[in-house]
């Protein structure tokens, strides 16, 4: 597209980065089919400076990349770009007039194998794995150019997307930063599975997954999210599905763009197109999807986020539920508490950038 200057198209040596790169995987508690990752002493991600940041942040400079969508098929390209501050993370649809999608609970359309946004009648799919090393990094305000409908699904992690925020850097914005701070739990429960928002001082998720694999059985990821932990514990991960239900899933019209180079098959007893990253890659890259469907919240939260055998539907229920009652929430800049849903209106209405 226009909108994409081919010779930043074409330039794929900022994303190939990541086939080289070997972190070694950092445990703290070892249990039986369970591993937990607890808070430890990382080299410092550059895409972001600290949480509990008093400011607002954006990117410095524009980064791209290119890709085919996982479920569609649909090649497209991508462009982070700096936005003011109260901006907030809006998606704009540059093959159609620069259409604005604000990454924002209201705008959910559906959540089938990916969490896809939809206003006035445009949509946007797979949105939590670029929402996830967004949100993750302190970015508060950004512009997701894209010319397609889908995000694309690039190696089916989040590491090209935080190799694009390093790329970009951060710049700080002379506006408070806003975070929602919860102050009553809300728990959704389907079956045997369920989610939980509970109060906290610090934004920590803790995400459990029980598949019937001997790769993967009973896994689960604790930890507090930031750039670091982000960065070294899930960033990497990728998504995954069983051999079994690729032709179910080509049916219903889904993965058409899925290869063994964007996602882990699983076989029966085995991985088709190994090796893992880690050996609890499955419950990292679920515990990668929660954080990226809770960045709809559309503010940095202040809470402790439990997932019990969740998935997009559970995530996107309670993001929703709690926007929905403002007298679980309330605004804060860390320093005093706003009133409530009129802060959160407040919060995210495009205002011109004081920076």
């Amino acid at each position: 597209m226009s909108a994409f200057p081919y010779e930043t198209r074409r330039n794929h040596e900022m994303l190939r980065k990541y086939h080289s790169m070997r972190f070694q995987p950092l445990y703290s508690t070892r249990k039986p089919l369970i591993i937990k990752h607890k808070q430890a002493n990382y080299w410092s991600a550059t895409c972001y400076n600290t949480i509990g940041e008093m400011f607002q942040t954006t990117i410095a400079k524009e980064s791209f990349a290119e890709g085919v969508g996982l479920h569609t098929g649909v090649y497209g390209h991508i462009r982070l770009v700096p936005a003011p501050a109260e901006t907030g993370i809006v998606f704009r649809r540059v093959d159609l007039d620069n259409f604005h999608i604000e990454a924002q609970g209201h705008n959910v359309a559906r959540v089938s194998y990916a969490t896809s946004l939809m206003k006035q009648g445009v949509l946007l799919s797979t949105t939590e794995h670029v929402l996830a090393a967004i949100y993750s990094c302190g970015i508060d305000n950004i512009y997701i150019d894209i010319d397609s409908i889908e995000v694309p699904i690039l190696d089916g992690s989040a590491e090209p997307f935080m190799q694009m925020l390093e790329h970009s850097g951060v710049r700080k914005l002379r506006r408070k930063r806003r975070y929602l701070k919860l102050l009553k739990p809300l728990e959704v429960t389907e079956g045997d599975r369920r989610i939980g928002i509970y109060p906290a001082d610090e934004f920590r998720v803790r995400c459990y997954v029980d598949f019937p694999h001997p790769l993967v059985g009973q896994q689960e990821v604790e930890m507090l999210v930031g750039p670091d932990t982000f960065r070294h514990l899930l960033a990497r991960a990728r998504t995954f599905c069983f051999e079994r239900d690729i032709e179910p899933l080509k049916a219903m019209g889904l993965i058409r763009g899925g290869s063994l180079e964007n996602a882990i098959v699983l076989t029966n007893d085995g991985v088709m197109n190994g090796p893992l990253r880690f050996p609890d890659e499955f419950g990292r890259h679920k515990a990668l999807d929660l954080i990226g469907d809770l960045a709809l919240a559309g503010l940095p939260l202040l809470a402790r986020v439990e997932a019990h055998k969740a998935g997009h539907a559970l995530h996107t229920q309670l993001v929703s539920r709690l926007l929905d009652d403002p007298s679980l929430w309330t605004i804060t800049t860390g320093e005093a508490a706003l009133p409530e849903s009129e802060a959160y209106l407040t919060a995210l209405s495009p205002v011109p950038a004081a920076d």
